[in-house]
């Protein structure tokens, strides 16, 4: 008799409940009819099962898992997937009025609670005029600042170059730009080039977009099949000064580029 249930022929035996039978084993069940075990792999599961998992990581999981085989890629880069990462206040989502390509926006809570802002001394507050967005964020005084946001490239339209926006405003008014610069990268991620478009927030070389918001491009790309992955659009304070004005950021849209 083996500790692991009765042998019946070599090679074989009969299956005990609470019993762990290795893969590639065969077993007698209850009926007598053989069964033979083999072992599974992850991307043996469903697609639909595959595309789930993968909804319920981040952003940046998702891209990573695209790189692990074939199936997990048609997951990843699949509409169900990229949706469950939008944010239930995504009302950015918009089509453009002259060629009718796909615009969107992320807001500033979406891109907060995704681990997208490092800084120490934010706070979420009600919109005011003009916001897409019934909350937004606070950035008081601060030594530092970095927004991150990603967005999959499946969500966008095919053959068109797009631009990434800032989109924020002042706290107080003012006519004069901040003294310390930020950088702006726009990049696919995994071929970051170090490239970076440094600007002042200047209220005088912005967009006015109304109700005191304005915009600062960040910078662009281009979406061709869409299956480049993942963009990222990232800011950060190269020269960090102990005093900033406060200002309230709603969120970063990106739009099609017109030449295109």
């Amino acid at each position: 008799m083996s500790s692991y249930g009765q042998k019946t022929k070599p090679g074989r035996q009969r299956l005990k409940r609470k019993e762990y039978i290795w893969p590639g084993s065969e077993v007698i069940g209850e009926s007598g009819s053989i069964l033979t075990y083999q072992k599974k792999k992850l991307e043996d599961l469903p697609a639909k099962c595959i595309s789930l998992i993968i909804s319920l990581t981040t952003p940046r999981a998702a891209s990573r898992l695209a790189l692990v085989c074939p199936a997990f890629r048609s997951a990843a880069d699949s509409d169900s997937v990229w949706e469950k990462f939008l944010p239930s206040d995504y009302e950015g989502f918009g089509l453009e009025q002259e060629s009718g390509k796909k615009c969107y926006m992320a807001g500033a809570k979406w891109i907060y609670e995704n681990s997208g802002i490092s800084h120490r001394d934010c706070e979420m507050i009600p919109s005011s005029a003009g916001s897409r967005f019934p909350e937004v964020i606070e950035l008081k005084l601060m030594s530092s600042l970095e927004i991150e946001a990603r967005f999959g490239t499946t969500i966008f339209s095919p053959k068109t170059n797009y631009a990434a926006y800032f989109v924020f405003k002042f706290a107080e008014f003012r006519e004069g730009p901040e003294t310390s610069p930020i950088d702006f990268e726009v990049y696919f991620e995994g071929t970051h080039n170090g490239k970076k478009r440094r600007e002042f927030l200047d209220p005088q070389l912005s967009q006015d977009r109304g109700n005191r918001w304005i915009e600062i491009k960040m910078g662009e790309f281009s979406i061709e099949n869409g299956d480049e992955g993942a963009v990222v659009c990232r800011l950060s304070e190269p020269e960090p000064l102990s005093k900033r004005g406060t200002i309230i950021f709603q969120g970063i849209e990106v739009r099609p580029e017109y030449g295109r």
